[in-house]
Formats: C-alpha cells, sequence, structure tokens
C-alpha cells in the first residue's frame, strides 16, 4: 500500500467537499478527483457527519476504479467499498453487506431506487461523471435521473459531482447537474426556464441547400460569466495549467481486471512463456517474443492455430476502459495506440467512427482538421515528422510493446513540443490501459525503468517462484 499525501490542488478538493455539502469538482483528467473523493468522505465518516456513501459511476468505474483505489492508499484500507453490480439477487446481497460505500452503475439507478423505496438509506451521494446526470429536465429526460431526482434533496445531505469536463456540448449540459446540487436555485427552477434566460434563437442557412433556412439555439454573449459566477460558490474549477509544467504530459495509468476464464487462459500462457524462458538462453531465443501471446490476452484476444491469422476474443475490458476515457474527453479527438492486428479489429468493429492512421495524406489532414473522433495507430507507423498536434491532445495506448523508441515515436506525434509549434498552449494527456498482475505492468515498468526486457522477466520469474 502507498501512503496518500495529496498535492496543494488536490487539498483544495478535499477540503471543498467538506466545506461545501452540495458541491461539484470540475478538475481535470488525471487530477485524483477519486482518491480527493475518498480523503474528503473519509473525514465526514470521521466526524459523524454522513452515515453511508453512494457513488454513482460507470460499470467499469463502479466495479473497478474506486475499490481499486480504496486498496491502493494506505489512509483509506479501513474503508469498505461493495460494487452493487451483477444479477438481482447479488445486488440485493451487496446492499445488506455492511460497507461505509457501495458502488453502482447509472444503468442500475431505476432498480436501486425501486428496490430501496422508503428504505433508502445513503445520506451522501458521489456522482461519478456527473454529465451523466444532464438529461434531468423535471416534466421530461431521462428515466435514470427522474429516478435519481426522487431521492436526491429530500434524502441526500451531502451531494458532489465529480467531471473533468462539465459542459462538453455546451452550457446547456450544466442545468441537469446543477439542479442535484441546488434544485434550480442558481440557474432556474425548470430547463425551459434556464433557456429562456441563457439561450435565444437565430435563422441560419442550410449548409446543403442555400435557398433554406432553419432556426437554431444560439448562447447569448453574456450567458458564460453570468453563469460561472452564478455557481462559483458551489463549484471548484482547476486548470491543469496552473500546477504542471506544460512542458510535461499528465501521465495516467488505467488498470482493468481479466474476468476469471481469462485469467484462467492467461495463466496458462504465462506458465508456458516461463517455461520456455527457463529452457532456453533467454537472449538467443528473444525474451520480448516469448510474451507476445501473454500481451494479447491482456489486451482481450488470442491468436488460435498454427498460422496465427485467426483469433478469439477473451474478454472487453480494455475496450470499456477506452469507452470511459472517450465518455470523459466529451468529444475531444483521442489518438489510439494499438500492437496487434487483433487490437485494431475489434477497436474498428468498437468505436466506427474511428479511422486508421495510413499512407493516405488525406487522413492526416482530416485529424488535424478535428473530422475524426478517433485516430487507431501503430506506434511503427507514427514515423519521424508527422505532425498530429492539431487534431488533438490526448494519447491512449491500448496496447503495449517492448520497445521504448516506438512509444516515444508516437507520443511525440501530439506531445508537448508538437503542441507548441502548433501554436497550442494547452496540456497533453498520455493515459496507458493496463491489464493488472499481466506483462501489461512488466512492460510499464521497463518504460519506467529503462531496465532490459530480460532483467525484468528473470526477475518477475524469481518474483514469481517465492509466491509459490
Amino acid at each position: 500500500m502507498i501512503s496518500y499525501v495529496p498535492r496543494p490542488y488536490q487539498t483544495m478538493m478535499i477540503n471543498f467537499i467538506v466545506a461545501n455539502p452540495r458541491c461539484a469538482i470540475w478538475c481535470f483528467m488525471g487530477g485524483g478527483k477519486t482518491s480527493s473523493t475518498l480523503a474528503a468522505v473519509d473525514a465526514l465518516l470521521l466526524a459523524g457527519m454522513v452515515d453511508r456513501v453512494l457513488v454513482i459511476a460507470p460499470k467499469r468505474v463502479a466495479l473497478g476504479v474506486w475499490p481499486q483505489e480504496g486498496k491502493k492508499w494506505e489512509q483509506f484500507a479501513h474503508l469498505r467499498i461493495v460494487p452493487v453490480l451483477g444479477t438481482p439477487e447479488e445486488r440485493m446481497a451487496a446492499l445488506r453487506t455492511p460497507a461505509e460505500i457501495h458502488t453502482v452503475n447509472y444503468d442500475n439507478l431505476i432498480w436501486l431506487v425501486e428496490f430501496l423505496g422508503d428504505a433508502w438509506p445513503f445520506d451522501m451521494v458521489v456522482a461519478d461523471e456527473s454529465t451523466r446526470t444532464k438529461s434531468m429536465r423535471l416534466l421530461q429526460g431521462g428515466k435514470r435521473t427522474a429516478a435519481l431526482a426522487k431521492v436526491a434533496h429530500g434524502r441526500v445531505k451531502h451531494w458532489v459531482n465529480l467531471t473533468g469536463t462539465p459542459a462538453p456540448n455546451g452550457l446547456q449540459d450544466l442545468w441537469g447537474q446543477t439542479w442535484f446540487l441546488d434544485r434550480g436555485f442558481r440557474l432556474g427552477r425548470t430547463y425551459e426556464a434556464f433557456e429562456n434566460r441563457w439561450f435565444g434563437f437565430q435563422r441560419a442557412k442550410d449548409a446543403v441547400n442555400a435557398h433554406k433556412t432553419y432556426v437554431k439555439r444560439v448562447v447569448f454573449p453574456h450567458a458564460q460569466k453570468e453563469i460561472q459566477d452564478l455557481l462559483r460558490d458551489i463549484c471548484l474549477t482547476l486548470d491543469p495549467k496552473d500546477w504542471f509544467d506544460l512542458d510535461e504530459p499528465i501521465v495516467s495509468t488505467v488498470y482493468v481486471d481479466l474476468p476469471p476464464a481469462a485469467r484462467e487462459k492467461y495463466k496458462d500462457m504465462e506458465r508456458d512463456m516461463f517455461m520456455q524462458l527457463e529452457e532456453h538462453d533467454v537472449e538467443a531465443f528473444g525474451a520480448a517474443a516469448k510474451t507476445i501471446k501473454c500481451l494479447q490476452v491482456a489486451s482481450g484476444a488470442a491468436y488460435v492455430g498454427e498460422s496465427n491469422t485467426e483469433w478469439v476474443v477473451l474478454h472487453d475490458e480494455k475496450i470499456e476502459a477506452l469507452r470511459s476515457i472517450v465518455e470523459e474527453a466529451a468529444g475531444a479527438p483521442i489518438l489510439v495506440a494499438y500492437h496487434f492486428k487483433s487490437d485494431l479489429a475489434r477497436l474498428q468493429r468498437a468505436f466506427p467512427e474511428g479511422r486508421t492512421l495510413d499512407a493516405d495524406p488525406a487522413t492526416v489532414e482530416q485529424w488535424n482538421d478535428g473530422e475524426i473522433p478517433l485516430l487507431f495507430a501503430h506506434p511503427a507507423s507514427a514515423g519521424h515528422g508527422l505532425n498530429l498536434a492539431d487534431g488533438g491532445n490526448i494519447l491512449v495506448y491500448f496496447s503495449h510493446w517492448w520497445a521504448l523508441e516506438e512509444r516515444q515515436q508516437i507520443l511525440e506525434r501530439i506531445g508537448p513540443v508538437r503542441q507548441k509549434q502548433a501554436g497550442y498552449d494547452r496540456m497533453v494527456y498520455v493515459y496507458s490501459i493496463v491489464a493488472r498482475d499481466t506483462v501489461d505492468e512488466m512492460v510499464i515498468e521497463r518504460i519506467a525503468t529503462k531496465c532490459t526486457v530480460q532483467d525484468i522477466l528473470l526477475d518477475a520469474m524469481k518474483r514469481r517462484k517465492a509466491n509459490g
């Protein structure tokens, strides 16, 4: 376990949550919103200000991120965090399990509110990725947010909205989220009142037929400042440029856990890998090559047959992790680095709006013009001199390989230097999606330490033997 020492901006988040019973934290991606909120929750529990906490989050985050974050830090080891997921029977059993914090995904909100009814036990709610509550409209809107609205103010004393992108599609996204904080006190009791105050209508020409016009909603020039001023007392906004050096990217590791069947397959592959490494001279036979099948399983697919042209899907954990990153990015373009052909095929199927970096110069132009939301690229194809900085500032390593130069090369395509050359004063965000307890972690260790592949694998073998 690691001792939790908050950075100054994280201390600001903790203090803000403790001091404001109903508030929003608008903190940049990778800023430590989860750990900071856990610290605040721990303080509120210790002070007797709250008794039971419900965290609402996307499924992967509710199942893995919050429980793992609790286990990661020494200060939060005493907090029992129980996901309310699975079949109805499993969810009911989870609710009966004593815990300070229960987590649930947004899809199960209607069930949760109906099942608990008047016995609603949670006096604090944390809405992680709170933009999912933006559909709140009182008389119309999403069924999940309508269910949540039944308990939001009558039964919940403390409410925290967490997001890195509070208004991904414009200021209109703010009303629904803020309603859960103040029941419309600041931005209007109804969405209609909110729209009428800060939005108007404008007639515009049709882009296809110049003879036709249509009416569209527009934001009044004074809207943004007025809305910001009204929300200032309950919303803490943190800009990464105030806390980080623009010359360095913000790096985050997103962990996923292999499902049981995939874990068994991985164990078989790893056992075979280590046997081959022990039986032969590691350097002569190529240590990196021995890890291929393990890395494939970690990413979600394994090749079958002698030709190595066919593969089977073992899990979609990394796909779901990438989906969460895409949602948090809220429309910002993302460059995705993959290694295996099976990775690319699965990415294309899961994200049909994505494109693959190829030899066609038009692809790079379209990316840099903002026409491609997801660009899939093999690091070896992102050659020197290629500038992708105009297209975006977010890079995700979906799968991993041992070649440090290739990894650095694709980062340089949108990295801090490229951003400045392109005239942008913005942070670069780098995510590594890592399957826990797999060779993925060994590759990340090599990146951090620059040790040889052979040394890392031999050390891993020794640890496996020592642990039985």
